[in-house]
């Protein structure tokens, strides 16, 4: 490793199989945890090149525990994480709305590295056991259209460096992997990006690839449709740029999507939108995403048709039902 070190301290960049070769030694514990914190801090100070996430991520997916859940026809919603906004967990409540709807969801999470609750907190508070079990996957999925997959039960490298990441309380490169690295691989994926430099290098990444991904991304630096700000979309047929007015919003201030101090605070948040008494302005955060996730399957009709039936899942308990399901 300190070989590696002096080369990337030297200002140089990582081949794609250099930096597959390293996240899979990492892995295998061949580096201590001093070596490993070093690594991370490199990509905390400058920008990772295309290669080198292309690298690590072919490492986290060829080491990932396989996943088959009988379809690929699945959703996933996700942030990178690290935008240092502090909001409710807005891509799990969607994912739960996304699923009430009829949509299959195999979302994929972890605890949280740099804000105060992730996805799975909020879902271990709720009662969740995280499975790795194709058989009570699949249940789950058949039971309450949802499965999540912790993260670090599926990839051993996430699992190593948890620690280090929690420690450190920052963004970094493994935020950005993420969203990228889901073992179930599902074709539709609706992914936040904190900045416009990520929403770049992903959307080169992510046109080598056959599935619907879209990019969402609030110009006031939130990793999701936060309705503070306008909204810039990137899909595979360009880019463009939403007001809430024309997601069929009004804007918010950031204060309406704040996700408390504590894990319970963040939990009670959770429930309390999916239990339908959410303020008028979660709601909207919420099912803008959940909407959008469903208008880039392109099975459910234009933005307003999926609206209504994000709209439906909330208030009509839907997406409260799916939690209870896979929870009971």
């Amino acid at each position: 490793m300190k070989q590696i070190l002096h080369y990337l301290f030297n200002h140089h960049t990582l081949t794609k199989s250099e930096a597959k070769s390293i996240l899979t030694e990492i892995a295998q514990n061949k580096f201590n945890d001093s070596e490993i914190t070093a690594f991370i801090t490199i990509f905390m100070m400058r920008s990772i090149t295309l290669n080198e996430l292309e690298g690590f991520r072919e490492a986290l997916l060829q080491m990932a525990l396989p996943v088959d859940l009988g379809t690929d026809d699945l959703v996933d919603i996700v942030g990178t994480g690290g935008d240092g906004k502090n909001t409710f967990n807005i891509s799990t409540l969607a994912a739960f709305i996304v699923a009430g709807a009829g949509q299959k969801v195999a979302k994929q999470g972890n605890y949280a590295a740099s804000s105060v609750s992730g996805s799975s907190n909020v879902l271990e508070h709720c009662g969740y056991r995280f499975k790795t079990s194709e058989k009570e996957l699949r249940d789950d999925l058949e039971k309450g259209n949802i499965c999540f997959l912790h993260a670090p039960l599926f990839h051993p490298a996430l699992k190593k460096v948890a620690p280090l990441r929690k420690n450190l309380g920052l963004k970094t490169f493994f935020n950005l992997l993420g969203p990228l690295v889901n073992p179930a691989r599902p074709k539709h994926t609706l992914i936040g990006v904190a900045n416009l430099e990520i929403a770049r290098l992903y959307q080169y990444l992510l046109q080598k690839q056959d599935n619907h991904t879209m990019l969402v991304h609030a110009l006031d630096g939130y990793d999701e449709i936060s309705l503070t700000q306008d909204t810039k979309i990137f899909d595979k047929n360009g880019e463009y740029i939403y007001s809430a007015e024309e997601l069929g919003f009004k804007n918010i201030s950031e204060d309406h999507i704040y996700g408390g101090e504590t894990k319970e605070e963040a939990a009670a948040i959770f429930l309390n939108i999916l239990d339908g008494k959410g303020t008028l302005e979660q709601n909207a955060v919420v099912l803008a995403n959940a909407a959008m996730a469903l208008y880039n399957t392109k099975k459910y009709g234009d933005y307003q048709n999926c609206f209504e039936l994000a709209k439906k899942s909330l208030l009509e308990g839907k997406a409260k039902d799916c939690l209870n399901k896979i929870t009971a």
